[in-house]
């Protein structure tokens, strides 16, 4: 327990050194010239992120139902092999 006690005493005397020194100060206009940055770029959030992944998550099963539906009636409307509609198509007659 007295190493985990020094360990905390010199993490507070580092932390408190760093908050009195310029480089408290240099991280803050580090943070704010990021976020100026950040602001000009045409970035998204988290979370409209997530929405529009959703959003294609459904597009994407609309689409494979509507293939596997056209997939069908072309199916359907397809002339049978060997009756006279497909062998007028295929100029055989």
């Amino acid at each position: 327990m007295l190493s985990q006690k020094l360990f905390d005493e010199i993490s507070a005397k580092i932390s408190e050194t760093i908050a009195a020194s310029p480089a408290k100060d240099i991280e803050k206009n580090v943070k704010a010239m990021m976020a100026a940055t950040f602001a000009r770029m045409d970035l998204v959030t988290r979370e409209e992120f997530d929405v529009q992944q959703e959003v294609l998550a459904r597009t994407r099963e609309q689409l494979a139902g509507l293939e596997a539906r056209l997939s069908a009636l072309e199916a359907a409307s397809a002339p049978a092999p060997g009756s006279p509609e497909e062998q007028a198509n295929l100029g055989l007659s």
